[in-house]
């Protein structure tokens, strides 16, 4: 009668046990690998204010400016800034604390949570949360896409993204200003990133802002009398012209290289 060996059966199980074993994870961990690799954060639930941590809201806080008044002279006199922070963009911020004061959950959530789903703001607040949640959010991101060093070509990324979408810069700025210029009342101009990971430039009314229509946006100008009639009265194209010598091309490519798909 043949004999088997106790450690020949041993390394025999063993070994069939490890190649069940290694065949049947190799198929997971390939699709974990691709899964990961391909995930990526769709452009319009970015953070806004900052691409690094959304706004909050329990309680909203007025940012100091990273410059001092005067710094943005090139574009904007000291006179307007100091006016168009400390006060406009204060009451912004003291007007959506008031409003959320009553509802404890609301003031959990982000600011750009709250204007991407307004339906589920109360009625009552929905108005306030909107104008004046939207104010906050626009101004802490105009205030960080200007700078007294900035100006001049864009540079990098968004450099290209306005060449491959615009055909050149001097283009890209014109319609830029053309529709800041046209926009009716108050509101912004904006170059979004749209659902579609399309460069568009769009107008808002008051203070809205473009995630509100699925959009994340890259550069924004203010369309508010308060933002340059102190220094050009009623000329807004000269402002939106002069604008362009404080644009921060370094913060605007920090924000088109977060939204790219």
């Amino acid at each position: 009668m043949r004999r088997f060996c106790p450690k020949k059966i041993f390394f025999l199980i063993a070994g069939i046990v490890f190649a069940i074993l290694l065949n049947s994870c190799q198929p997971v961990l390939i699709a974990e690998s691709q899964s990961l690799s391909s995930t990526k954060i769709s452009a319009s639930l970015l953070p806004v204010a900052s691409p690094e941590r959304e706004l909050t809201a329990s309680p909203a806080k007025l940012p100091p400016l990273p410059y001092d008044y005067g710094a943005l002279d090139k574009a904007i006199d000291a006179e307007t800034m100091k006016l168009h922070h400390d006060e406009h963009h204060a009451s912004y911020v003291n007007n959506l604390n008031n409003a959320l004061q009553q509802y404890p959950n609301l003031q959990r959530r982000s600011v750009e949570a709250l204007l991407r789903d307004l339906n589920n703001v109360p009625e009552n607040i929905r108005s306030k949360v909107r104008n004046n949640g939207g104010g906050h959010l626009n101004h802490t991101m105009f205030w960080q896409i200007m700078s007294p060093q900035g100006g001049g070509e864009p540079i990098g990324e968004i450099a290209q993204e306005i060449n491959q979408t615009f055909g050149n810069f001097d283009v890209f700025k014109q319609q830029f200003n053309a529709a800041g210029a046209e926009h009716f009342g108050s509101g912004w101009v904006w170059l979004v990133r749209n659902p579609q990971n399309e460069l568009q430039i769009v107008t808002t009314t008051n203070q809205d802002n473009p995630i509100m229509d699925g959009s994340y946006p890259i550069i924004g100008n203010d369309l508010w009398e308060h933002a340059y009639y102190l220094k050009y009265r009623n000329r807004r194209p000269e402002y939106l012209n002069n604008w362009w010598n404080v644009v921060n091309w370094s913060e605007i490519n920090r924000r088109i290289q977060a939204s790219s798909p």
